[in-house]
């Protein structure tokens, strides 16, 4: 039975978790949660690879880590992904698609003309899971995460609009709607990939002090909704360890669905982002984008 729940660590979630002979890759885990999230694996005893743009950084990061790597991975080109995937070998078990970007302030596109927190947030790390599949098949076993958040509760899918050309830039309203899109990614993935073995969730880590809110002022959570990043990483590391997939977790718990609006720095998921035909109608477009 799982007794963990909003202060839980990463820490208290995987002691007595032995993920040996196991190999982890978290993206953006030269900072903040996915630095912990990737601590906490590697002190599990995965050997961990930190994706991540600076390296420099991440080669900080991995120092205090045993058994840590680091890896170039650009998740807003697409060149830099794929030369990431054309690098790996072997088999991947533990995927935590960690890094994200937030209310960037003016709508900046990337080279491909995708608006830039929906490249970076779900696109890049939809190019990356797909381009890793052959390598989770061989896990025998892989399980995907994903971090979302709850502003995904304001944001259902546009579909004729994903990169804002049509309407007015919102920076809050499409750094939503890229955590909308990672929980259907979770739901796809799980759906296609379930007969090789691959079990993929969705997390919303909670509110966190950390570089994520640099666009946006700092925090602006109420303090008793606050985590520090060893409770921010414990959902996601909770997922690396799940049997069933194609859902949405916080607080260490999987989230109910909301059958009412959603209330200001409350929790759940909104049913829009498990459904079935909006996961499959993402998938088809995304890997169109990415082609």
């Amino acid at each position: 039975m799982n007794t963990f729940g909003f202060t839980s660590t990463a820490s208290e979630v995987l002691a007595g978790v032995d993920l040996s002979g196991q190999r982890a890759l978290v993206t953006g885990a030269n900072s903040g949660i996915g630095a912990e999230t990737a601590r906490a694996l590697a002190a599990a005893g995965a050997d961990v690879v930190l994706a991540v743009r600076n390296v420099v950084a991440g080669k900080e990061i991995a120092a205090a880590i045993e058994n840590a790597q680091v890896a170039e991975l650009d998740l807003a080109d697409l060149a830099s992904i794929r030369s990431f995937v054309a690098a790996w070998d072997g088999p991947l078990h533990l995927l935590v698609n960690n890094a994200g970007i937030m209310g960037v302030p003016e709508l900046t596109r990337t080279a491909e003309g995708r608006e830039l927190q929906f490249a970076v947030n779900f696109l890049g790390h939809f190019a990356l899971t797909t381009g890793l599949h052959d390598a989770l098949t061989q896990a025998g076993g892989a399980r995907i995460v994903s971090l979302s958040s709850n502003a995904h509760l304001m944001a259902p899918p546009v579909f004729d609009d994903l990169d804002w050309v049509y309407r007015p830039y919102n920076p809050i309203g499409a750094y939503g709607e890229s955590k909308t899109a990672t929980i259907l990614l979770a739901v796809e993935a799980s759906r296609r990939w379930s007969s090789d073995g691959i079990v993929a969730n969705a997390v919303n880590p909670g509110a966190i002090a950390t570089n994520l809110q640099k666009h946006t002022g700092g925090l602006r959570t109420p303090v008793e909704r606050r985590k520090t990043v060893e409770q921010g990483a414990a959902t996601s590391v909770l997922a690396a360890t799940l049997t069933s997939g194609g859902r949405y977790y916080e607080d260490c718990a999987e989230a109910p669905v909301l059958t009412g609006p959603p209330v200001m720095f409350g929790g759940g998921v909104a049913p829009f982002a498990l459904d079935p035909a909006n996961a499959e109608r993402l998938w088809e477009v995304a890997t169109a984008l990415v082609s």
